[in-house]
């Protein structure tokens, strides 16, 4: 049966295999749950479908999570699809490359909206539409990372953006609390992945993981996958507004 049959809910983020959004998806498939994806454009449509059809996915929608008109549309379709919903995935962050790039006092107005906009505010307008959806309580899970806390060199407008992202959510698990609704963050350890290109010393940062982490290894997709099921499900029915660490140790060490 697995941990999510019987559970419905509608995945954010996905761009390719490499994505977060993609080992939690094929874990909570593997669980029982039945799923919808959302794609933000017609070229990532070309990369969403297939894998989303692989995973027998009952719903592929587009939607740009910076237009709230769209957000009303996919959870349109939700709810005339489905009638409720039980659970959803934000793994949704941008930042223009030469903000990422560049010293972090010199990132642009824009820069630092737009990083906002996406990576942040996101999660709140989707939670707006989502969780009236959620209508025999539900859980929702955001993606961050530890330069939400700490200073990690080359994040720069990430690092304060998530840390808004961080700060959001607990404040709509507070919020959403009464309608039995949880939101919590899952703060993985550094993956290669589409987004993580644009990172500066990437490598040297999957390295340093590797030496100072507890585990001394990376974690993987199917871990935070695994991590995001416990979450999403109702093993986790008494956790909410919290950040949970998947990062192989590396969050708890003085070099991290």
């Amino acid at each position: 049966m697995g941990l999510m049959a019987g559970k419905r809910g509608i995945i954010f983020g996905v761009a390719n295999d490499k994505s977060i959004a993609w080992g939690v998806a094929r874990m909570l498939r593997e669980q029982g749950a039945s799923l919808a994806f959302t794609y933000l454009n017609d070229a990532l449509e070309k990369r969403v479908r297939p894998l989303a059809e692989s995973l027998d996915a009952e719903l592929i929608l587009r939607c740009d999570v910076s237009d709230d008109a769209q957000i009303e549309a996919t959870f349109a379709e939700i709810e005339k699809r489905w009638g409720k919903l039980d659970f959803m995935v934000h793994s949704v962050a941008f930042a223009n490359r030469e903000d990422l790039k560049n010293p972090f006092s010199q990132t642009s107005r824009d820069g630092f909206s737009l990083a906002m906009d996406i990576s942040a505010y996101s999660l709140v307008a989707l939670t707006k539409v989502a969780a009236p959806l959620m209508k025999d309580g539900g859980s929702i899970v955001t993606m961050t990372y530890l330069g939400a806390q700490r200073v990690v060199h080359g994040y720069n407008v990430m690092g304060v953006a998530k840390a808004a992202l961080e700060s959001s959510m607990r404040y709509l698990a507070a919020e959403l609390g009464d309608q039995n609704i949880r939101v919590n963050a899952l703060s993985a350890g550094p993956i290669r992945t589409l987004a993580a290109s644009g990172i500066s010393n990437f490598k040297d940062k999957v390295r340093l993981m590797e030496n100072a982490a507890p585990l001394h290894r990376t974690v993987t997709l199917e871990e935070v996958g695994k991590s995001s099921v416990y979450l999403l499900s109702d093993l986790s029915s008494g956790v909410t507004g919290e950040v949970h660490y998947v990062d192989c140790g590396f969050s708890v060490v003085a070099s991290g």
